[in-house]
């Protein structure tokens, strides 16, 4: 398996778990059983959708989008990110998604950081209250472009990524997660040691950012990879629903994605039925089953994904992400 299909399966991963968790994003568990019984294909999103009404299946949501944008600004900036550069696409990004009438917005922390750089404060300053998950949920470029086998260069074009919106212990450590197994995975380490690797890069990168009070993610992230459940996905699901939780904080729902993927790195599950688990889960679904696609499929390939799908999101969204992974694998 070559990088680039390694590469492909990680960003094609994160489109597929986005498209996935679409339609129950924002909904408790109660509602998506009533709604969709299991996620286990693409789905319409309904009229009821919250963020995302009459959205149809197979869409992608600002987990994606988002993490495009981001890795179009290192091609740019030739793996370099100027914060105050991402800070204005971001703008630009949520006034286009406000003049189609879409409800999927800018997340708290982005918006927060967004308005305190518009009100003349520093990239520095402005992401010192984000830790919710937006920034894990967009470093997948980052994973693709730096290699984690410098862990201190790699680190710090994380803190790049992330600081103009999540400069906060919390923000930093789990988007270093994220990328760090997604890096690992392209560098060919199967998903039991990238997943150690990650673990281990969160913990480095606690050391950067404003210290915010939460679960630590490096122990947290141990912690949920060693919850065992005799086979039993419905006990599972409770657990990582009502113990870790599923909300927007990085410290649950990027938790939760580790959680799953050691499911499939001991054989527990397939990487299409963790997929399917998160965009069941409820809550912040699309964002869980994003950041978990894109670290599978680091380390997995593109072929873990079931092809038929993956081309509904391609035609859906018109999405052709080869050219992109290209220069982001050209900058590694």
């Amino acid at each position: 398996m070559t990088a680039l299909d390694r590469a492909l399966g990680a960003f094609y991963g994160l489109a597929l778990g986005d498209a996935l968790g679409m339609p129950t994003q924002s909904l408790n568990r109660e509602t998506i059983k009533q709604r969709f019984g299991q996620i286990t294909d693409l789905q319409d999103a309904g009229p009821l959708q919250p963020i995302a009404a009459n959205m149809p299946k197979g869409s992608i949501t600002d987990d994606t989008e988002q993490a495009i944008l981001v890795g179009e600004l290192l091609v740019e900036g030739k793996g370099r990110i100027e914060p105050a550069v991402l800070a204005q696409r971001l703008i630009e990004w949520e006034a286009e998604m406000q003049a189609k009438g879409s409800q999927d917005l800018l997340g708290p922390s982005t918006k927060r950081a967004i308005e305190m750089i518009l009100a003349g404060h520093s990239p520095e300053e402005a992401g010192r209250y984000g830790t919710t998950n937006g920034a894990a949920m967009r470093i997948t470029p980052v994973g693709i472009a730096a290699d984690v086998a410098d862990p201190e260069r790699f680190i710090a074009a994380v803190v790049q990524a992330c600081q103009v919106t999540h400069n906060t212990t919390l923000g930093i450590s789990s988007a270093a997660a994220v990328a760090a197994v997604v890096s690992a995975g392209i560098n060919g380490l199967d998903l039991g040691e990238a997943l150690n690797l990650g673990q281990q890069i969160a913990q480095q990168a606690e050391a950067h950012g404003h210290w915010v009070a939460g679960g630590r993610i490096a122990s947290r992230i141990s912690w949920a990879r060693s919850i065992s459940v005799e086979s039993d996905p419905v006990l599972l699901a409770d657990l990582l629903y009502d113990v870790i939780g599923t909300s927007v904080a990085s410290q649950e729902s990027v938790v939760v994605s580790f959680a799953l993927a050691q499911q499939v790195a001991v054989g527990e599950m397939t990487p299409f039925d963790a997929l399917c688990m998160a965009a069941s889960l409820g809550g912040d679904t699309d964002t869980i089953a994003a950041i978990l696609g894109a670290m599978l499929g680091a380390c997995l390939g593109l072929q873990s994904w079931p092809a038929a799908m993956i081309e509904t999101v391609k035609t859906v969204n018109d999405l052709e992400l080869e050219p992109l992974v290209q220069g982001l694998l050209a900058l590694r």
